[in-house]
């Protein structure tokens, strides 16, 4: 990325999306121009950049991450293969003083800055494989029709403790409650039928169901997290990102606190990490013995079912990178690890 010489910022809406251009050492060039958000704004936009000289090899194009909002023109941009960053909102943030106006004009030349600023660290996106894509979609709908059953279960539970019952609206929640665990399960057939018919993700899948507490949606969560085993991720920095990595926080003599994780980071497969640890510790032998010593030596529970979630999460990076199905017998060739 040492020849880029423009920076463009886009500040994404729902309906248009702002672009302003500048240049290193940082100087705006261009102030910000409004687009729509569609197929029309994004061919302005190449347009635009093409009167300005932004050639596709001297310029990188930045936005932060909004979800749907920006994911049309990120596609675009990629297949008429100009270089797309996408980077965290915080970050981008973060890295401005937390005064002065706030428009769309203003957020895309603080965005074109910092894609100056920060070029080195700029990761270039490039699409998920349209499996990754389906299943991210898939075990998102999921979720939210589990959080549906778990509502209506719970609202036919306090109408059943009403003094005054109707039959009519238990029967309705009854029918709701029916389908939509119905829906579930149909989902989770088409997931493994996804899974099933590409080779290198059936593959993967069935090594790491092989790993105690791993069923299929967290083998699933695990594919789109490493895109299908082609963005692998050494077990540190996957704790880290699903949030369960122990942090030190402490400065000088008077700031002190445990090591505790940061409690965000995709909601999903950390939950699901946490039912596997709780799962292993009751019917895993193995698990369920390191738990127990760690408990008795005083440690708190939910600490030790992070700390085995972690222990999950290192198995399952180890599978991945040997190709391997699980050993329960595998012997580390570091002794003093296995004390842990």
């Amino acid at each position: 990325m040492s020849t880029i010489r423009y920076f463009v910022g886009l500040d994404i809406a729902a309906e248009t999306f702002t672009a302003a251009i500048g240049t290193t050492p940082w100087k705006l060039l261009v102030r910000a121009q409004q687009f729509p958000n569609s197929a029309d704004g994004f061919q302005q936009l190449t347009q635009w950049l093409r009167e300005h000289d932004c050639t596709r090899e001297q310029t990188v194009l930045c936005m932060e991450a909004t979800g749907v909002y920006g994911e049309a023109l990120a596609y675009y941009l990629v297949a008429h293969q100009y270089s797309v960053a996408i980077e965290p909102p915080l970050k981008v943030k973060r890295a401005f003083k937390p005064h002065g106006p706030k428009t769309d004009a203003v957020d895309s030349e603080q965005i074109a800055e910092y894609a100056c600023r920060y070029h080195d660290e700029l990761v270039l996106w490039q699409p998920p494989s349209e499996l990754v894509e389906q299943l991210q979609v898939l075990l998102a709908t999921r979720e939210q029709l589990v959080q549906q059953s778990t509502a209506h279960q719970n609202a036919l539970r306090a109408l059943r403790r009403k003094a005054v019952r109707i039959a009519f609206a238990e029967q309705v929640y009854k029918q709701m409650i029916t389908e939509t665990k119905s829906r579930v399960k149909a989902l989770e057939k088409e997931i493994k039928r996804l899974i099933d018919q590409q080779p290198t993700a059936h593959r993967l899948f069935i090594w790491l169901v092989t790993i105690p507490g791993v069923g299929l949606l967290l083998a699933a969560h695990v594919l789109v997290l490493t895109q299908c085993g082609t963005r692998p991720f050494p077990a540190p920095k996957l704790a880290a990102h699903l949030g369960i990595a122990p942090l030190a926080h402490e400065s000088g003599t008077s700031v002190y606190a445990r090591p505790t994780s940061r409690h965000y980071g995709p909601p999903l497969p950390r939950k699901l990490l946490h039912l596997a640890a709780r799962s292993v510790t009751t019917h895993n032998e193995h698990f369920r013995t390191y738990y127990e010593r760690k408990v008795a030596e005083g440690k708190a529970k939910k600490l030790v079912l992070n700390n085995v979630a972690n222990k999950l999460v290192r198995i399952i990076c180890a599978i991945l990178e040997s190709q391997t199905e699980y050993d329960a017998n595998y012997g580390t060739r570091k002794p003093a690890l296995a004390k842990n």
